[in-house]
């Protein structure tokens, strides 16, 4: 029972961004983004369990990929698509799909690079995912500035090149909890944490920002 732990967990992730997606078809946008954060926590661990127990398998792989898809990929993908108002026309909105489909590439395409264990190459699309759902969490002035088309289009267009992009970031992988393996990893956390501390769930667009930021300046300081 113990080596079916990982796809269980990665099951609870696709389980979650379902839901997710039921309630932002509803309107409800805060749920859903609970149920992204939930999904991410699962996508976290099932990997971590699967290397703390030594039970990696293909099938758990390709099915991770397939649950990121639908949690990360396709989930945000429709929050955006709900910010379009009269002003995107009848078939702008639709643009906003090609987040789910940079999503699959992105997800394909680390399926395939063995380069990819300690870094990663492209946003995450956990972290993406993160970033486009708290994105109806924002003050009321901000989202009135998000519904602007060209202002949409603009994030949709960077949300989908940033995940296939060549921008090497770090992975939030621990393969144990020791200070020196880890510090830009525990440096982002605690950033992280102050960041959501003062200015909350808003802010996990900053977080994402910071994410990036940290990866560009260890690649300048080792460079």
């Amino acid at each position: 029972m113990i080596k079916h732990l990982p796809n269980f967990l990665t099951c609870c992730n696709l389980l979650c961004g379902c839901i997710g997606i039921v309630f932002v078809l509803e309107n409800r946008a805060v749920p859903a983004a609970y149920f992204v954060w939930a999904a991410c926590m699962f996508d976290f661990f099932d990997g971590f369990t699967a290397r703390s127990l030594k039970v990696s398998s293909p099938i758990g792989k390709e099915l991770d990929s397939l649950a990121d898809v639908v949690s990360f990929g396709l989930l945000p993908a429709i929050v955006m698509y709900k910010f379009w108002n009269t002003d995107g026309g009848d078939y702008l909105p639709f643009f906003s799909f090609s987040i789910a489909i940079f999503s699959a590439v992105r997800l394909a395409i680390f399926n395939i690079d063995d380069t990819q264990k300690d870094s990663f190459r492209g946003l995450p699309t956990p972290a993406n995912a993160l970033m486009l759902t708290a994105l109806p969490l924002q003050s009321p002035f901000i989202l009135e500035w998000l519904t602007n088309p060209y202002i949409l289009t603009t994030i949709i267009l960077l949300s989908s090149w940033v995940l296939v992009s060549p921008i090497e970031l770090f992975a939030l992988k621990f393969k144990n909890f020791a200070w020196q393996e880890n510090k830009i990893r525990f440096t982002f956390l605690i950033l992280s944490v102050l960041v959501l501390a003062i200015w909350q769930a808003p802010a996990l667009p900053l977080v994402i920002i910071l994410y990036i930021t940290l990866s560009l300046g260890v690649q300048v300081f080792y460079k």
